[in-house]
């Protein structure tokens, strides 16, 4: 009997470990750039990656700290969605839209400095519609991953 317990426990463990690790790093792989070691960026645990369809939205909470500067960079499996993510960032108390990178070219990252701690809400989007590389067919889902890194804000002046 415990034969037969320990065959199941193994047969439903790898069945449910790769589903949880199909995109588990994939933004500390593929959104970091090359200057993130000379410009002292640090990683931050709050970033996250996830298997996304097209279409899809997302919606996570972070804590940025007074003080500091960000780096948001949004990427993901361009042979598969196309290289162009949508995201948004929010205020989570107020609600306000404090960036939104489809009116900013859609640049993949986005840097400022955090004046106040507060709570921000990062909305990621990946569009409807086939890549050029597919050719035009859609796919059903890829890896996209949201990486936040932080810094110390340098000082300035006297």
């Amino acid at each position: 009997m415990k034969y037969i317990f320990t065959i199941l426990f193994f047969a439903y463990s790898s069945l449910l470990l790769p589903q949880t690790s199909v995109c588990g790093q994939f933004h500390r792989k593929y959104c970091v750039f090359e200057d993130t070691k000379s410009e002292n960026w640090q990683y931050n645990a709050q970033s996250k990656s996830g298997l996304f369809n097209q279409g899809m939205v997302s919606k996570l909470r972070c804590v940025i700290y007074k003080g500091m500067d960000y780096r948001i960079s949004v990427c993901c499996e361009t042979d598969k969605l196309g290289d162009k993510v949508n995201f948004k960032i929010y205020d989570s108390r107020t609600n306000e839209l404090l960036f939104d990178n489809a009116t900013a070219d859609n640049i993949q990252n986005f840097e400022f400095q955090s004046v106040s701690t507060r709570q921000l809400v990062i909305e990621v989007m990946v569009p409807q519609g086939a890549t050029e590389k597919d050719k035009h067919k859609a796919t059903d889902a890829a890896c996209v991953g949201l990486l936040i890194e932080h810094k110390i804000t340098d000082k300035q002046g006297f």
